[in-house]
């Protein structure tokens, strides 16, 4: 069976300096030749227009100066000295000529000198205009009163009276002139593009090697090369930043996952080999359930954010009563953590507030916040906190505060990123810093955003923001009912 070969040769690739200077030439020449063909025509007519009005001129002056004398043309003998001192007013060549006709069309006078034979070879049969295309002449009427005798014909090629050899080379001369500067200024603007460009290229082929110390040292005054250069630095600083996240990332995970593994086996271990008493045996398994537990939910959290992530997860969009959803939420929260006895305030509007979102997924996010703040209190200070509901013209808005240590100020631009936990999270509580990571995502992908409105060492204010629902007749989502909320 025959197989189609591809060709897998790369493109032959060229510099911007080169592709852009050679292009911007040709088009130059292109353009300017255009524009020199238009403009030498244009002096081709002019001149013969300007050349055959000259003429015209001397015609009449020596149709004035012939008279008749015995019913015959008389020219004067000074018509020689006459039309020779009127030829330095045309650039003439061999073919000008004046000549007299009479109306026999016989010839009475020459400049230069010819016979009647030469009137034949230069005019046509009929005598009325040039025998060749390439000369031009004017006819001027001898007339004595209404009666018409003769009549001047002055002659020359049109060659002489449009383009000299001065003339071209002057035109060649400024249009030449004007495609080096085009082509010279075209030259240094590309140059000057280049340059910053190939800077960047460099560093973006620094960073694909794994160097991310890179610097552009650009100079510049174009807005959108400093936007290029400010934003590709910006993008190495930040990949700079996630290798680094990603390297203890994982070394992280791993001990975050090793170090129960480990506890629950020693503890094992030791009621197996009955190193301990059966009542100490009984806390040991305790404490191993516990850890595991932990560990389940690290794993938990670890699984959900690659199932995110990989969009395998659904997040049903349908219209839910946020008043009694968070009630219900807060009312299930405080029972699982009665033991701790956390304070919970609920602050709504009278209005029912609906949303468009996932009940479960919104469930998620708000006992995310609630365990965070819960773990950020303080050992020995009672966890309190304020949820507040409140609208705007197309989100609903879901604050949950608490009363925690807060969060750094350098901690705070990153604590939305994956795997980022702060130190003093990581000296109070295990985790694999996943929980924001994925409530985000879960509220974006309701068409709503988790922000950090404000932190500081007396809390956390944490804002859940959701589409409100807007009355269509196309929606048939049923509407669902949750227990009483928690009482302010």
């Amino acid at each position: 069976m025959g197989r189609q070969l591809t060709s897998n040769k790369r493109k032959r690739t060229i510099s911007i300096l080169s592709h852009w200077t050679l292009r911007y030439f040709l088009i130059l020449c292109i353009g300017f030749s255009i524009i020199a063909a238009g403009a030498l025509y244009w002096i081709r007519t002019t001149s013969i227009e300007k050349s055959l009005k000259t003429a015209e001129l001397l015609g009449w002056e020596i149709a004035d100066r012939v008279t008749v004398k015995g019913n015959q043309l008389w020219v004067p003998p000074d018509l020689n000295t006459i039309v020779s001192s009127r030829e330095k007013l045309f650039n003439t060549d061999h073919y000008f000529c004046v000549m007299v006709l009479d109306n026999n069309n016989k010839l009475i006078f020459s400049q230069p000198k010819m016979k009647q034979e030469d009137v034949h070879y230069r005019l046509s049969d009929d005598y009325l205009k040039p025998r060749n295309s390439k000369y031009a002449g004017v006819t001027v009427d001898i007339t004595d009163g209404n009666q018409t005798l003769g009549k001047v014909w002055v002659m020359q090629s049109k060659q002489s009276i449009t383009f000299s050899p001065e003339t071209i080379g002057f035109v060649a001369l400024i249009f030449g002139g004007l495609i080096l500067c085009g082509w010279f200024t075209i030259y240094l603007l590309s140059r000057k593009l280049s340059r910053p460009i190939r800077q960047v290229a460099y560093a973006a082929e620094q960073i694909r090697g794994g160097n991310y110390e890179v610097s552009l040292d650009i100079d510049t005054r174009e807005r959108e090369i400093n936007e290029l250069v400010g934003s590709f630095g910006d993008m190495a600083a930040r990949l700079r930043q996630l290798e680094e996240w990603r390297t203890l990332s994982l070394a992280g995970v791993s001990h975050e996952l090793k170090t129960p593994v480990t506890s629950i086996k020693g503890l094992v271990m030791a009621v197996r080999d009955d190193v301990v008493s059966p009542q100490e045996g009984k806390e040991f398994l305790d404490i191993a359930l516990k850890e595991s537990e932990r560990m389940e939910r690290m794993i938990a959290d670890l699984l959900d954010y690659n199932a995110m992530t990989a969009g395998s997860v659904a997040v049903r969009k349908e219209r839910t009563d946020l008043k009694l959803l968070v009630g219900e939420i807060l009312y299930q929260w405080k029972i699982a953590y009665e033991d701790q006895m956390p304070e919970v305030q609920l602050q709504t509007p009278p209005d029912s507030l609906y949303v468009i979102g996932d009940a479960l997924r919104i469930q998620q996010i708000v006992v995310n916040l609630l365990n965070n703040g819960l773990h950020a209190t303080a050992p020995g200070q009672q966890a309190r906190f304020h949820i507040i509901l409140h609208a705007d013209e197309r989100l609903l808005h879901v604050d949950v505060q608490d009363n925690g240590t807060g969060i750094s100020i350098e901690d705070q631009p990153n604590i939305f990123e994956r795997f980022y936990r702060g130190e003093l999270k990581k000296r109070r509580n295990r985790g694999l810093g996943l929980g924001l990571t994925y409530s985000r995502l879960l509220a974006q992908e309701q068409g709503g955003e988790l922000t950090l409105v404000s932190s500081s060492p007396k809390g956390s204010t944490f804002r859940l923001s959701l589409p409100r629902w807007v009355a269509q007749p196309e929606v048939l989502t049923s509407e669902k009912t949750y227990r009483a909320p928690v009482k302010a």
